[in-house]
């Protein structure tokens, strides 16, 4: 699938948010920064998320060449994802978006986590790799 080229922007602002805007990619983004994870993985740690909304985020982020997806050719099938370079230089403005949310969410009373803390759990082989 060719990359998405974003000649419709105006700003490299907007070109930035079109690239990892919507409402699961930076989540998305946040759980890739330290791991390699499979789809199920994923659609674990990435709550409120249907199938197909997750399948087209990461092939949005693969697309804009953010994250990469590597599949092995084995029973049952495997498909792994990790942020690639570019995703990568993406990090210390995720974690400062972090920061920024955490002392939001303070100063708001918001009751839940402090920051996004899920992890990953490990988990046995996957039959339904579709993405």
């Amino acid at each position: 699938m060719p990359q998405k080229t974003h000649h419709d922007t105006v700003c490299a602002i907007d070109y930035a948010f079109q690239r990892i805007g919507g409402k699961h990619k930076g989540r998305i983004l946040y759980h890739l920064q330290t791991d390699v994870l499979r789809y199920g993985q994923l659609r674990r740690v990435i709550t409120g998320v249907t199938p197909k909304m997750l399948t087209q985020a990461l092939r949005e982020l693969e697309d804009d060449g953010l994250l990469t997806r590597t599949v092995y050719l084995e029973v049952p099938p495997r498909v792994e994802y990790q942020l690639s370079a570019t995703g990568r230089e993406l990090l210390p403005f995720i974690d400062l978006l972090e920061s920024w949310g955490v002392k939001q969410m303070a100063q708001q009373h918001i009751p839940g986590m402090s920051a996004c803390q899920t992890q990953a759990m490990p988990e046995p082989e996957e039959a339904a790799a579709d993405y």
